[in-house]
């Protein structure tokens, strides 16, 4: 059986931690700043774990991490 390919845009966004979950970058932070408040703007530079809804499907994209 060939090896699974890993998708490169998820592995790019995705870290694994120390305990194995997946740690990613929050959205809405990249443009249309000036009407978001500056509390709400770094609250966003926080990273977050991914859902545990969505942790099935990302070990599937992400076989070697």
């Amino acid at each position: 059986m060939p090896k699974m390919k890993t998708r490169r845009a998820a592995a790019k966004r995705f870290k694994v931690t120390g305990t194995g979950k997946l740690k990613r970058n929050k959205a809405y932070k990249s443009h249309i700043l000036t009407k978001k408040t500056t509390k709400r703007k770094r609250n966003l530079r926080q990273s977050a774990i991914v859902d545990s809804t969505n942790v099935k499907n990302m070990k599937k994209v992400l076989p070697y991490i």
